[in-house]
């Protein structure tokens, strides 16, 4: 990982930690900055400093390089790409991603990707967002999750849906299939996360709490209800209003059951499923007094999970 040092100067003495990435990094924008912090790939002095904080003059702000470097080249716009619209208006879409298509690329000249198809259908969406690889999009998806996307049409569409999402107002839910076995109805599962010591494709849920004074992890809450049980199997209705990466999946598997097809985090290979079994199924916000910005979208069982059910 590449990393980037920056020295606080005098006439940032005192300013917000944010604000002084902005000014200190060429070509950091202020959403993807946000972005980098809540991600904790922003340090000061050696320590992760919380949303909010601020810094002093001299003190040594160390980031991850690729929050700002080649791959935010813009995605290159597809015209005729696959695009399922649940929701439009001027201000908001909201799209269904099929499971193992990538949001967006990794690469400048990378193609296939949801960001792709929005760029070639929307270009209006260029230059809105956390970064110009991926047009207006407020959240994202794993390659093998499918589901919803919100995506904002505008920036200030954008701001507004992105400080919703950071408060919780954007109600997101998911269903998934796991083992039924000693699962119960109902539950809340509060384990904080962070990324895997050891394996970089996992995250790392922080049961103990030496791990958690160790680690010094994102708070993660997931609840959840069981829809049905069929055979094996339970189909899960689960809630997580941010949504850190993996929580679902690494969560589940925190329990002891760990998603069907999901055998990076233990989870049993399933004959016809040729991925994790998780959907995200719900979006739903207020519009915070906006009407433009209000939005309840759904979207069905996947086929390759619906088949595990029956």
């Amino acid at each position: 990982m590449t990393k980037l040092e920056v020295t606080v100067t005098s006439e940032l003495n005192g300013a917000r930690l944010d604000k002084a990435v902005v000014e200190l990094v060429e070509g950091a924008s202020r959403a993807r900055v946000k972005r980098a912090i809540e991600e904790r790939a922003v340090s000061v002095n050696g320590r992760v400093v919380a949303k909010g904080g601020t810094v002093q003059e001299g003190d040594r702000i160390v980031v991850d390089a690729a929050m700002f470097g080649v791959e935010d080249a813009p995605a290159l716009p597809e015209a005729g790409a696959a695009l399922t619209v649940r929701h439009q208006n001027a201000c908001v879409l909201v799209v269904d991603k099929p499971a193992g298509q990538p949001t967006a690329p990794l690469r400048a000249d990378e193609t296939g990707t949801l960001a792709n198809a929005l760029a070639g259908r929307y270009p209006e969406l260029v230059g809105v967002g956390y970064s110009a690889r991926e047009p207006g999009m407020v959240h994202r998806l794993d390659n093998e999750t499918s589901g919803l996307v919100v995506v904002a049409r505008t920036t200030d569409a954008f701001d507004a849906l992105r400080d919703a999402l950071q408060a919780e107002k954007i109600a997101k839910e998911y269903l998934l299939v796991c083992a039924s076995e000693s699962l119960p109805d109902q539950g809340t599962i509060e384990y904080p996360i962070t990324n895997h010591p050891k394996d970089k494709r996992r995250v790392y849920p922080c049961i103990h709490p030496r791990d958690v004074m160790r680690y010094a992890p994102r708070p993660a809450v997931t609840t959840y209800r069981v829809e049905r049980r069929v055979g094996p199997w339970a189909l899960v209705r689960a809630e997580a209003a941010r949504a850190v990466r993996h929580q679902l999946r690494a969560h589940f598997a925190a329990i002891e059951h760990p998603l069907a097809g999901d055998v990076l985090y233990g989870g049993p290979a399933v004959a016809g499923l040729d991925r994790h079994a998780l959907h995200a199924a719900r979006v739903s916000y207020n519009g915070g007094g906006d009407p433009e910005l209000a939005f309840d979208v759904t979207s069905e069982l996947p086929e390759d999970m619906a088949r595990l059910l029956g």
